[in-house]
């Protein structure tokens, strides 16, 4: 048989496998050596057993891969050629590994003996992206001296572990040339293939059975005990499903319950990360006898100065076996999902034991009301969020401030689906990853990122035009990376190495890929240009142009005239 017919075969076990475990997008790069991996992807579709998309840039690719996952929660596989492409995936891995999103990084690659002698395209692949992936395989160059058997329990081994832990599984794989020009009647009439025919007849069998043994979480041994005492509950990232309930059972307690904006939790004490400011009322709190923590990744900086000053009895839920506890607090680690913990733990009705943060709270909301004006700007976008949302939908936060101004002024639906790359926190990657989120979740979608995170990712808006629903991207222009504005830093050092401000705009931008574009200078002209944007099964980019530190100055007056204000 020749090279390229058996790299194809060779190349439909990989992918036949790693399908059989959810993967039913494939992301694919255009490159030379990843032709047997592609034109096997390609094959799939047309079994309508996958669905393959395409992007120039693999950066970008990788983050598009994520975003689907975050959206289908399901694993995403990626395909690219060899060299710098294989770089270029490096932070989605990061972020999907920190996240424990599923991704299968199919990395074509030269046969060993052509890397480290001068072969064009040719690098070290093999453990490239360190101890981010769960599992690295680097294969043996396509080659019947191993059987398909090996092969698959290779593949399925890994994937099992991915269906269990989450994270990034690396897949290198050389391929001897000449790559195309397979003979398609002979990969089906393959001998090498026969031991695993049967379960290649088969997409939905598996060839290793690993029973799965699902853990159930334990009511703690003190529970009557704690549930009896003062306590604080606090809600950082958690899936939509996991926060169902998590209110109810707070209320029941009369414990005080402060959500983060990627909780999907109704918010019972809404702009904790303003009213905790307060001296006061952060003391008071910290004569609970409980904080129980759910999920991570919280953004309130007020939030996480309370975590880390309170010493009592600390519980943390995450499902994820992670290190959590940044303060190193003596802790009650419980590595179960949120409502399987609630589900054990019944609470006692209770009367609230802290008045004070709720009438703070409910002063608040009419302070800030009052501060933002009734101008179109970052901070009054982000109070009035819910406004520009649809009710099934789904919104992006991007890394920036108005991350923060959103955590800090907004109070979202209950189950609200909120997406955000919090993982590593970086602006790489946010458009590609809010247009696979779009994209892999097929519903409405509303994206807000930053200027600065918009340039970064500038390629990215090419996957956009991929997107036929109504689909809104917000870019907050205030001409520079406005969160550095919240540093102690010399304005001059600021201005050039900090906010990297700019008179750069977005328009033209959008015309080059061919998206929608909008600069509402209103809230009258945005709510009436929504509704146009709501009837076009396309992507709508949106510009809202600011004043450089509007944003900034009133995040910074709010924390500290609520600091001030006298708690009777």
């Amino acid at each position: 048989m020749n090279t390229s017919t058996f790299n194809r075969s060779w190349a439909k076990v990989i992918l036949n496998a790693v399908n059989r475990y959810g993967v039913k997008h494939f992301c694919i790069a255009p490159g030379s050596r990843s032709t047997p991996l592609t034109l096997e992807a390609l094959q799939l579709q047309q079994e309508k057993l996958a669905q393959c998309h395409s992007h120039f840039d693999e950066r970008g690719l990788g983050f598009f891969a994520l975003g689907i996952a975050k959206a289908t929660n399901a694993p995403v596989a990626v395909i690219v050629t060899s060299g710098t492409a294989v770089a270029n995936l490096y932070p989605a891995i990061i972020e999907a590994t920190l996240t424990h999103h599923k991704l299968i990084v199919l990395t074509a690659d030269r046969p060993t003996e052509f890397i480290g002698c001068g072969v064009n395209q040719a690098i070290e692949q093999q453990g490239i992206f360190a101890n981010y992936p769960i599992a690295s395989i680097n294969l043996p160059k396509a080659t019947d001296s191993y059987s398909p058997t090996w092969l698959v329990s290779t593949i399925e081994q890994a994937c099992n572990k991915q269906q269990q832990e989450g994270g990034v599984i690396h897949i290198n794989a050389p391929f001897s040339e000449p790559l195309y020009e397979a003979d398609e009647a002979a990969i089906a009439n393959n001998p090498w293939l026969s031991p695993i025919q049967s379960w290649l007849n088969n997409p939905q069998a598996k060839w290793l059975d690993h029973q799965q043994i699902q853990a159930e979480v334990s009511m703690h041994a003190n529970w009557d005990y704690w549930r009896t005492k003062r306590g604080v509950i606090v809600v950082g990232q958690l899936p939509v499903e996991q926060g169902i309930g998590i209110k109810t059972w707070a209320e029941t307690l009369g414990w005080c319950l402060i959500t983060d904006i990627q909780s999907c939790v109704d918010a019972s004490l809404p702009y904790a990360d303003i009213w905790l400011s307060n001296k006061t009322v952060h003391d008071l709190l910290l004569q609970s006898d409980i904080v129980i923590q759910f999920g991570s990744r919280i953004v309130s900086k007020r939030v996480n100065q309370f975590l880390e000053a309170f010493k009592g009895e600390f519980w943390q839920v995450d499902e994820h076996q992670d290190n959590i506890n940044p303060f190193s607090h003596h802790q009650t680690r419980f590595v179960a999902k949120a409502h399987h913990f609630l589900r054990v733990h019944p609470p006692l009705r209770q009367k609230p034991w802290r008045l004070e943060p709720l009438a703070l709270s409910q002063f608040c909301t009419d302070f800030i009301e009052k501060q933002i004006s009734g101008g179109l700007n970052e901070a009054s976008l982000a109070h009035n969020l819910q406004d520009v949302l649809v009710p099934k939908g789904n919104l992006f936060l991007g890394n920036s401030l108005f991350v923060r101004l959103v955590d800090a002024l907004c109070k979202l639906p209950e189950g609200y689906p909120v997406y955000t790359n919090r993982g590593a926190s970086g602006i790489d990657g946010l458009i590609a990853t809010f247009a696979g989120i779009a994209k892999g979740s097929e519903q409405p979608t509303v994206g807000v990122i930053g200027d600065i995170s918009a340039l970064h990712d500038l390629n990215s808006i090419a996957l956009l035009s991929q997107i036929n629903q109504p689909t809104l991207l917000f870019v907050i222009n205030n001409s520079g990376g406005a969160i550095f504005d919240m540093l102690p830093v010399d304005s001059k050092a600021k201005a050039q190495f900090y906010r990297l401000s700019h008179n750069l705009e977005f328009g033209q931008i959008a015309t080059m890929f061919g998206i929608e574009y909008i600069r509402p200078f209103t809230w009258a002209d945005l709510k009436a240009k929504l509704k146009l944007a709501y009837n076009r099964r396309a992507v709508t980019l949106v510009e809202i142009k600011v004043n450089d530190q509007d944003g900034s100055n009133l995040y910074k007056s709010l924390i500290k005239q609520i600091s001030q204000a006298e708690i009777a």
